[in-house]
């Protein structure tokens, strides 16, 4: 051996690593708030419950990441929009259950870190907690050479809220006659992209700069949209409305995420062609000849969220989400369930 190993010899930098935590600390002070306690670079993230805020608080958790649709980042160079993706699966998931966000933390994983690429991808984070209203007060950047490709990394998020235990909703509340309403998705969000990349780059050979007229944007442009975050719009609501259940459509589309928080003697019915459904899954469900039944299981095919309410506050709820700028739809109802009947039913 000539000469003496170290450690950026063997691909890892410090320095790098530095500079990455310094421009990730200014970004994260945008997200701060009275119960913040440190910044980001401690061993641990810091964040005060008040105590006169809650009467019996339950802390409710998640982690996600963004999965493929990551390559498409990696292929337009562009990395401002998928922190805003890991924000919006970790604090969409923890809303449906009335849960407040508190705070965020992330996990960024390269085989090259460059501190200008870290800046990047935080800013998106960064942008995704504003929206939610949570404050991101730590994480990790692991450089790892030879573990990923050049210039690929991957993402992992984790949130934190909180709700008063009375408060949680669980589906429990759910009876037969209650109204489904379904919020417009932006698009794709972040599921099916193993499926979307196939199709397009292997079987079509499209372009990400092909113009889509019917999405009047590029296809990069448009398999890039963030996902929404609904979280304002629900806390929104139940400030002033009972809502008896929230389904966060994600992988599995309507028939798995609604399933999950029906009560055993209930069925959702959801009504085709109740909805405003984006030009993009037609494109991907024609252009792929993919049958209905295997568009509905893995894409949200146009509703990101369902609520699932009473009758009685129906009329009032969609007034707010129109004012609140959603567009919401009537989807559905929920009628008695049989013994052997499938939790959700399209007509």
């Amino acid at each position: 051996m000539s000469e003496a190993l170290t450690y950026d010899k063997a691909g890892v930098s410090l320095e790098r690593a530095g500079e990455a935590v310094k421009r990730v600390k200014q970004l994260a002070k945008k997200t701060y708030q009275s119960s913040v306690l440190y910044d980001v670079g401690s061993f641990g993230g810091f964040f005060a419950l008040r105590p006169d805020k809650y009467k019996n608080p339950v802390l409710v958790s998640s982690t996600d990441g963004v999965g493929t649709k990551l390559k498409i980042a990696f292929m337009l160079d562009k990395h401002d929009t998928v922190g805003i993706d890991l924000v919006a699966m970790c604090v969409n998931d923890i809303v449906v259950h009335g849960a407040t966000p508190l705070f965020f933390l992330d996990y960024i994983a390269t085989g090259y870190l460059a501190p200008e690429k870290v800046e990047m991808i935080v800013k998106g984070i960064v942008e995704g907690c504003l929206q939610a209203g949570c404050a991101l007060i730590g994480g990790e950047t692991a450089e790892m050479p030879d573990f990923y490709c050049p210039g690929e990394y991957d993402l992992a998020g984790f949130v934190v809220g909180v709700v008063e235990r009375d408060k949680i909703i669980d589906g429990s509340d759910i009876s037969v006659g209650y109204q489904l309403i379904g919020l417009a998705s932006s698009g794709l969000h972040s599921n099916g992209y193993s499926l979307v990349r196939k199709l397009f780059f292997e079987h079509l050979n499209w372009p990400l700069d092909k113009y889509l007229e019917e999405c009047e944007c590029t296809l990069g442009e448009e398999l890039l949209k963030p996902t929404r975050i609904y979280v304002p719009t629900v806390l929104n609501l139940l400030r002033d409305f009972p809502i008896a259940g929230i389904a966060h459509i994600t992988g599995g589309g309507l028939m798995e995420n609604l399933s999950r928080i029906l009560p055993r003697a209930c069925k959702a019915v959801i009504k085709k062609g109740s909805w405003e459904i984006s030009p993009i899954f037609d494109i991907i469900k024609y252009s792929g000849r993919i049958e209905e039944e295997e568009m509905l299981r893995i894409f949200n095919c146009g509703i990101g969220l369902v609520l699932i309410v009473n009758p009685q506050y129906t009329d009032d709820i969609m007034d707010r989400l129109r004012g609140l700028k959603e567009n919401p739809f009537i989807i559905g109802e929920i009628e008695e369930r049989v013994k052997n009947e499938a939790a959700v039913v399209f007509v």
